[in-house]
């Protein structure tokens, strides 16, 4: 069954800068190492060492993200879409107060 899978951008890179591919596949796990087999280099950002799916690696069939359906198994319909999605996190806190008051056009004492 075709599929297509939409790539972020942050791992168009490995992809020749495409935004979505068509591959073959019945469910969500089979279209992600069909992706994975067609593009090498995006294996290990989306596969651990063990050749787990990445925690942090979410897979969306149409709009449901398959950790709340069957996971990997979750069966892919002919012409569906298929999404990665990386969870994204971090950034830093933000500055403790320094006393600036709202009238100081942002500039700090």
């Amino acid at each position: 069954m075709a599929v297509t899978i939409l790539i972020p951008t942050a791992l168009r890179a490995f992809t020749d800068r495409k935004a979505e591919v068509e591959v073959e596949g019945g469910t969500a796990g089979e279209a992600i190492a069909a992706f994975a087999g067609a593009y090498p280099d995006i294996r290990n950002h989306l596969y651990d060492d063990g050749g787990n799916l990445r925690s942090f690696i979410n897979i969306y069939v149409g709009e449901k993200n398959v950790k709340n359906a069957s996971g990997l198994e979750t069966p892919v319909p002919d012409g569906e879409t298929v999404m990665i999605v990386p969870a994204i996190a971090g950034g830093k806190a933000p500055a403790p107060d320094c006393g600036a008051r709202s009238n100081d056009k942002g500039r700090r004492p």
